[in-house]
Order: C-alpha cells, then structure tokens, then sequence
C-alpha cells in the first residue's frame, strides 16, 4: 500500500482560505437540470406516454430500476427506500415492476445500451425475481448493444448463490457501499460492516468474473476524522476498484427523518469536511486515482477516466458516466426517467405506484417539459460539471450571460476559477466547489436554495 498524506497537511493554503460561507452555500448536486425539485404534477402518465410513444424507433435507451427495500435502515441514507423483514412486500414489488415493464410496449425493440439497479438494496429481490425481471427486459428490449449492466449492492447482504445470479443475468459492474472503515464512524451511522466483508464481497464478484468495480466513500460523518477518511480510502483503494466515489454527507433531518438519530453535535463542522474531501483525494491520488468532476475517481484506463479526457464525460442520476443515450427510462417507485421533450417521476410512495401500474397506468405522478432555454443551461452545467471548463462562446458569448459572469468573478477572485474572456476554467482549488459555480447558470435556483445539500 501507498502512504497517504499526512493529516492537517492535505489542503493547501488556497483551500483554507475559502470561506467557510462559501462551503455552506446550499446548492443542488446537478444530477440533472433543472433539478428534482421544481418538477410538477403537471406532467402525469398521459403525457409520460405520448413522449415515449415519439421516441424514433431507433433509439438508444437506457434503463433504471429502482428497489425501495433494505433490510435495515442505515442512519446517514437520503435514499427512496425503507426496511422490511418481510418478503411479502418485496415479492409484491417485484410483480408491479414486471407490470411497468409490460406498459413499456411503445418502445418494443428499442436499443438498450445501459442499465442500471438501485436503490436500496436491489439484491433484496433474491436471485428468481432478478432472474424473472431481467428475462422480461431481455424479452422486450434489444440488448444487442448493451455496453454496462450495473447494480448496487451491500456488501453484508452478498452470498455466493446471489454473485452466481448476477452473472447469470449478464452484470458487468458492481458498486459496493463501504463508506467509512471505521467501527465507531459505523456504530455512529447504524451500519456495522468490518472491511473484510467488503473485501470478501469483491473476491467473490471477481471470482465470478464481474471484475468492473465501484466503491463508495463518504465524508462528513459523524465522529469522523481526517485520519479515518484516509485510511478508509487507503483500504479501498488496496481493493483495487476501477472507481471509486466520494460523497459528502448530506444531514437533511427535516427531510429524511430517521436521520435525526444521528448526533448533531458529533457532525464535522465546514472547515472539517472540506480538509477531510481534501485528505481522501490525496490519498486516493497516491494510488493512481484521477479526479473525475467533483466526487468521482478513477484508474487512467477506465473508460470514465477516457470519457474525461475525451470531453465526452456525462452526468445523470447516478453520477457520473458515460451513458449517452436518447433517453432514460425510470422503472420502480420514485424513479426519474429524461427523455428528449422533459423529465417524468414515478410517485415515490410505493402504494401509489402499486396502484398505477396493477391499473394498467404509468405510475408517472410528476416532471418538467423542458424550454429551449432549460436545454442550453443543461448543456452548460453538464460541460462545467464534468469538464470544469466551459466555453461560452459554443453559447453565443459573453454578454448573453452577464449576470453569470459577475457571479463567477466573485468565485475567480477566490481563485477558484479562471476567466479569460468567454472561456471559464475550475481551477483545482476549486474543483470541491464546482457546484457552485454551476449554480450561476441556475435560473431556478433562488426559490429553493434551502431544499439542497451544502456545497462541501
């Protein structure tokens, strides 16, 4: 193993310089624009269907499947899901995705190039519905070019039955949820999992030939230290996984309730969380990582890593990738699909989306058509968000955005970004904020700054 850096010497004095404030800033993660927030019930099933109905029939698609389930509730999670120890609803869920499936007839023999299982904890199905599920993909799309079949998964929900199924059913990438290697950051946040699970977990998923691996990291948790992020990325990095992400804890206990069994006073403060983001990019660094856009890593020879020095890089819902599809459709409770006229979501609560679909309905309970304008400011924070560059002049110029620019050059004077003239480069000391400078082509923005997660 490499060495990582040493603690408290990781930033560099640019860094600590930074505002505090500025690290606060309430911004949203531009997994898509405009973002979830400002979608409406203005656009419902009807509306879901006469888009899908114009996709050409040559179109490339990309699938996401969403799993609502885990078997237990850890204390840090913002996702759509909640525990059950029964299989009753999980088997229940598992007919009414086969129904959305079956609605899906508009895009008979479309071009899958993608999917992608979420959740949750997708591997709760079991090996016969994964199997079951994957047969009526299998019979409704064509998979003649599928290039990346991913899932996520608990490392301490993983057998070796469950690995021989997702071979089977043709996954080629794996993303396991490690976090912090910790015992006391993971008493902290309700998820006890020693790092040999995790590493038995990858053993098993190469052992099986599923060798293209992600790993997932946080900071910003409770009663952790600098020293902890290092040596969890240090240990994740020894697992050898072509990618690694890096994500901040996002407290939103208003939001996500079950978070308020975690201690507020055990949070890293602002100065903490940008030295810790700070620390785990050095050491993942040490071991050949490269920085990808602002939470991803990866090795020189992944094809994230080609896709970015390519300029070809995109963002979605699962951060980043380089799915360049036509459109992505969401399956499952709370899933969002974008196609070309505009994002849908399924209803999040799973009673409503069962409902739907045992109906014969989409289960579609809200979106956004999308303006010319919306378009562009897509394309420019996509560009800004997986480049950190941007040429405005691919946009008719400077003074088309000069509000923008005025707030960008608040951002330059902190040497976080460089101007010249129409073309805008994040500068490394800025990379931890590119969201914000993002956030100036926002012309949602204002309205919902308090709805987001803080910017570091």
């Amino acid at each position: 193993m490499g060495s990582p850096p040493a603690i408290g010497l990781a930033m560099t004095q640019q860094a600590l310089a930074v505002s505090l404030a500025l690290a606060e800033r309430n911004v949203p993660r531009y997994t898509s624009y405009p973002s979830a927030p400002h979608f409406s019930a203005k656009v419902g099933p009807d509306t879901y269907r006469e888009w899908l109905s114009a996709l050409p029939r040559a179109a490339r698609v990309s699938l996401y499947i969403h799993v609502p389930f885990c078997t237990e509730l850890c204390h840090y999670c913002g996702c759509n899901t909640r525990a059950v120890r029964r299989r009753t609803p999980i088997d229940t869920y598992a007919e009414h995705l086969l129904e959305e499936i079956a609605l899906l007839g508009d895009l008979n023999g479309a071009r899958l190039t993608h999917i992608h299982w979420g959740g949750g904890t997708p591997s709760i199905l079991g090996p016969q519905w994964l199997e079951t599920i994957s047969g009526a993909i299998a019979s409704r799309f064509d998979l003649g070019s599928l290039k990346k079949h991913a899932i996520e998964l608990d490392p301490r929900r993983m057998d070796q039955p469950l690995v021989r199924t997702l071979k089977a059913i043709g996954i080629n990438r794996a993303s396991l949820g490690m976090q912090d290697a910790s015992p006391h950051v993971q008493h902290a946040i309700g998820r006890v999992q020693p790092f040999e699970q995790v590493e038995r977990a990858a053993h098993w998923l190469r052992e099986a030939r599923i060798e293209n691996l992600n790993l997932d990291l946080m900071y910003g948790l409770p009663t952790q230290t600098g020293r902890d992020v290092a040596r969890s990325a240090e240990l994740a990095a020894s697992l050898h996984p072509q990618r690694l992400a890096l994500f901040g804890y996002a407290h939103v206990p208003w939001f996500k309730t079950h978070q308020r069994l975690i201690d507020e006073a055990a949070l890293p403060g602002a100065a903490a969380r940008i030295e810790q983001a700070a620390i785990a990019a050095e050491t993942l660094a040490s071991f050949g990582y490269q920085a990808i856009g602002l939470d991803h890593f990866a090795l020189p020879d992944d094809e994230l890593c080609i896709a970015a020095r390519e300029g070809r890089l995109h963002r979605n819902f699962q951060g980043y990738t380089t799915d360049d599809a036509d459109a992505l459709i969401g399956i499952g409770a709370s899933s969002i699909g974008r196609l070309p006229q505009g994002y849908v979501q399924n209803a999040p609560d799973t009673g409503h989306y069962a409902r739907s679909v045992a109906a014969g309905t989409f289960a579609t309970a809200k979106g956004l058509p999308l303006s010319d304008d919306d378009r562009e400011r897509a394309s420019i924070i996509e560009r800004l968000m997986c480049d950190l560059k941007l040429d405005l002049d691919a946009f008719g110029g400077v003074a088309r955005f000069a509000n923008e620019m005025e707030t960008l050059a608040g951002l330059a004077a902190e040497g976080l970004l460089t101007i010249d003239s129409a073309k805008i480069t994040v500068t490394e000391a800025g990379r931890p904020y590119i969201r914000i400078a993002a956030a100036a082509f926002d012309s949602y923005l204002t309205a919902s700054q308090k709805r987001h997660s803080v910017a570091v």
